[in-house]
């Protein structure tokens, strides 16, 4: 796989990030929607780590679409950007 595939998966999971994270669904995922259902969602403790963009809502964007949206770009180039410098250290490594 040469630099070229890479680039052009990150520019389709990005576009799909850009444009489909807007209309994801609005109910719990499955984890939560078991806590709800077996009475222990509420038990949930604080373990002093603050999600960076929590539930996907992009502090100050009044507009959910959009904060959604930018919510999902970002964090598609926060994976990419940190699945590519560990693979360049691996490679590195390895030679």
């Amino acid at each position: 796989m040469n630099k070229k595939d890479i680039f052009l998966g990150l520019i389709i999971a990005v576009s799909l990030a850009l444009l489909i994270s807007p209309f994801v669904s609005p109910w719990p995922d499955g984890l939560e929607k078991v806590a709800g259902d077996k009475g222990f969602a509420a038990k949930a403790t604080n373990t002093g780590f603050t999600a960076p963009i929590r539930d996907y809502l992009w502090p100050g964007f009044k507009n959910e679409k959009l904060a959604t949206s930018l919510a999902g770009t970002v964090g598609t180039l926060f994976v990419f950007t940190v699945g590519y410098a560990l693979a360049l250290l691996l490679r590195k490594k390895n030679k």
